[in-house]
C-alpha cells in the first residue's frame, strides 16, 4: 500500500468524495507507521493500555473486514484474529510483526475497495448483527472514515511518543 496521500476532491460527487476521504485516512495510518521497527510499532502507549501502532493497524483490518465483507457483502468470515468474535484481541500486538499486521490490513483494504466498487449505490444495505439493523453503504463508509479519524489521532500521539515525529 502506498503511503502517499491524495487529498479528497474539492468538487467531487458524494461517492468519490467518501472513497477519497477513506483512502486519505488509510494512507495517514500507514504514514504514521513508516520507518519504524517492529519493536517500535508494538510499543504500548502507557500502562495499562495495550494500544500500539501495530494494534491500531490490526484493529483497522478487523474494521475493514467487518463493515465491508461481513456487513455489506454478507460474507460468512470470522474476524482475522479472533474466531470467537472478540474485537479486542486485535489490539494485543505483543507477538505481532509489521509483515503480519500490514499483510492482513492491506488484504482487507483490497477486499473493501472491491466490495465498495461493485456495489451499485450508496443506498445498498447490509445487515449489522451487533446493531440488529440494516445499514447503507453510505453509513458504512462514513463510519469507517470516523474510525480511521479517531484512531489516526491516537496514532499521532503514539508516534510522537516513539520518536518525536509530529504532524502528517
Amino acid at each position: 500500500m502506498t503511503t502517499g496521500r491524495t487529498p479528497p476532491p474539492l468538487l467531487g460527487g458524494e461517492r468519490e468524495t467518501l472513497r477519497s476521504f477513506l483512502d486519505f485516512h488509510r494512507a495517514t495510518l500507514a504514514m504514521k507507521c513508516e520507518g519504524l521497527t517492529d519493536e517500535q510499532l508494538r510499543r504500548r502507549s502507557m500502562p495499562p493500555s495495550a494500544l500500539s501502532l501495530l494494534g491500531l493497524v490490526r484493529h483497522m483490518a478487523e474494521v475493514e473486514r467487518t463493515w465491508f465483507r461481513r456487513v455489506i457483502d454478507a460474507e460468512d468470515v470470522p474476524l482475522v484474529w479472533s474466531a470467537e468474535g472478540d474485537y479486542q484481541v486485535a489490539y494485543d500486538a505483543a507477538g505481532a510483526t509489521r509483515a503480519e499486521a500490514f499483510g492482513a490490513w492491506e488484504a482487507e483494504v483490497a477486499h473493501a475497495r472491491r466490495v465498495e466498487r461493485e456495489v451499485a449505490s450508496l443506498d445498498v444495505t447490509g445487515y449489522q448483527p451487533r446493531w440488529g439493523e440494516h445499514v447503507s453503504l453510505r453509513l458504512v463508509m462514513h463510519h469507517v472514515i470516523h474510525e480511521y479519524a479517531r484512531h489516526n489521532g491516537h496514532a499521532d500521539l503514539l508516534r510522537e511518543g516513539i520518536d518525536g515525529t509530529v504532524g502528517v
